[in-house]
């Protein structure tokens, strides 16, 4: 009977966080949002911007489709769009079907880094890229404003861009990609260049009159199935929740790193807002507690190949089909995502995106903490 009340209990709360809108604690008032980073807020620019697909069953419970998200469903940032009721943010890359830029714009890309790209990189679209597109992207609006007044329902007002929040998701692919050619060591030490150029687009943004400033930290890297698979067959090299004990370093020291420039900007830029955002600590909390939040499994890929206990294949993505050993195989989909936390080796659920921004909402994983 106990047993049947717990299961009861996972699945009503299961559909608590998937069914009911999000409520916000915070007074999310900004007329249009700017968005840099890589796949965790990621809309559908690398699909656009390099013809790459992505196969069902990504995107099946929301879009009935795949979106350009790797995802089931919804990311992070859908959420937090809806919280300040504004529409899901267009990519800047995507060129069919007019899509309209009027609230915002996201030059996020999937494999991004801080770090400029190499012939090495999985995408050009380092993040001096993206400043570099952003600036191009409002510089055309201000021509096309001066020229014309046929454009408002498509292109941000005149005055959006010092109104705007201008959010930020990425270094997570600077220290996941240092760990398949560094040691610990030489990772750590190249943190401070990294945020440096980090420091480099929040000035130049700056300087063209952003004002509001939102940074998410990185996540625990070392919980994720692609890291365990490859570089945690020596038990010894986990930590109590079966997580890559060097790579949770690494983003520890990253986002204290990361914390203490948002402190410094702070202070340099009095007239502006920068916040930070723990998800770090968020996502660790549920990969800790996830029966807590109606989960069932933490470490396991929901879309992938291979079966337990990490149901991942770095050779197979999630939708895909291919002969391994003479036989045709496929990455296929869980029978209920809302029952796993993450989706497919990589990236996070919609059951966990949502749980991450509900708790990003309360405010008090901010710094300074909202209101």
């Amino acid at each position: 009977m106990a047993s049947n009340a717990s299961s009861t209990f996972s699945r009503l709360t299961i559909l608590l966080i998937i069914c009911l809108p999000l409520t916000s604690s915070i007074d999310f008032n900004y007329p249009a949002v700017f968005n840099f980073g890589d796949s965790n807020s990621d809309t559908g620019n690398l699909v656009a911007g390099l013809g790459a697909e992505l196969d069902l069953p990504n995107g099946q419970n929301y879009f009935q489709k795949p979106s350009g998200r790797f995802c089931d469903g919804r990311l992070i940032i859908d959420f937090l769009m809806d919280a300040m009721d504004l529409p899901f943010l267009n990519p800047y890359l995507e060129s069919v079907g007019a899509p309209i830029f009027r609230n915002g714009c996201n030059f996020a890309v999937a494999g991004s880094t801080i770090r400029s790209a190499t012939a090495s990189s999985f995408n050009p679209f380092s993040f001096g890229i993206q400043m570099a597109q952003f600036l191009r992207f409002k510089a055309k609006v201000q021509d096309l404003q001066a020229k014309s007044t046929k454009f408002p329902k498509y292109i941000p007002a005149r005055d959006y861009f010092q109104k705007a929040l201008y959010m930020f998701d990425i270094g997570q692919n600077d220290l996941a990609g240092g760990f398949y050619f560094n040691t610990l060591d030489q990772i750590l030490a190249g943190i401070p260049q990294i945020l440096s150029e980090f420091e480099d687009g929040i000035k130049k943004l700056y300087d063209q009159g952003a004002r509001n400033f939102w940074i998410h930290n990185t996540g625990p890297l070392g919980c994720l199935p692609e890291m365990i698979v490859k570089f945690g067959t020596d038990p010894s090299k986990l930590d109590g929740l079966g997580c890559v004990s060097s790579h949770n370093q690494a983003s520890k020291l990253f986002n204290l790193q990361l914390h203490a420039l948002l402190k410094k900007l702070q202070g340099k830029y009095q007239d502006a807002n920068v916040t930070y955002v723990d998800i770090f600590t968020i996502k660790s909390n549920l990969i800790a507690n996830y029966s807590r939040y109606g989960f069932k499994h933490t470490l396991m890929t929901c879309c992938g190949y291979g079966g337990p206990p990490s149901n991942y294949d770095s050779g197979i993505a999630c939708g895909q089909t291919k002969v391994f050993n003479g036989s045709s195989v496929t990455a296929k989909g869980c029978n209920d995502s809302k029952k796993y936390v993450n989706w497919d080796g990589t990236h996070y659920s919609e059951a966990a995106n949502q749980y991450v921004a509900s708790e990003i909402l309360t405010g008090k994983y901010s710094d300074p903490p909202l209101r």
